[in-house]
């Protein structure tokens, strides 16, 4: 066994390997694939092939920059849409104890301790001062 991993290791010295865009397109595959087999659409055969393609194309790739640039672009997609699900999560995990509130003048997210009623808040980034009111 330890004869293959060497052989393996020697393999992919020089090669791309998995990053963050290789595991989005692993799940988008299986998801696809869970689909598919209700489904059995061609369409949908056809895509998770050209996915498992690209994904093995991309991990023993040799141009590294290229394959660097790619998951740069994809990051720069995936970071937004990540943390407005994750702030959304971290949201309802702390609703008994916290409310969030927008600053008025720099937009920035303040987290607030759940005391109904009017408060004055001052943002620790613009440091600006302004009325929040917290219902329930």
């Amino acid at each position: 066994m330890g004869n293959f991993r060497e052989k393996l290791a020697r393999f992919m010295y020089g090669r791309y390997g998995a990053d963050q865009l290789y595991y989005c397109l692993l799940i988008l595959n299986f998801v696809l694939m869970l689909i598919n087999s209700f489904l059995r659409l061609a369409i949908l055969d056809i895509t998770v092939w050209a996915i498992l393609i690209l994904m093995i194309y991309r991990t023993f790739s040799r141009n590294i920059y290229k394959r660097q640039l790619e998951n740069q672009k994809f990051l720069k997609v995936w970071y937004p849409i990540k943390s407005k699900f994750s702030l959304f999560f971290v949201r309802v995990k702390e609703i008994r104890t916290n409310r969030y509130r927008r600053c008025t003048h720099c937009k920035s997210m303040l987290r607030l301790p759940r005391r109904t009623g009017k408060h004055a808040v001052t943002c620790p980034r613009c440091h600006k001062d302004f009325d929040v009111r917290v219902l329930l």
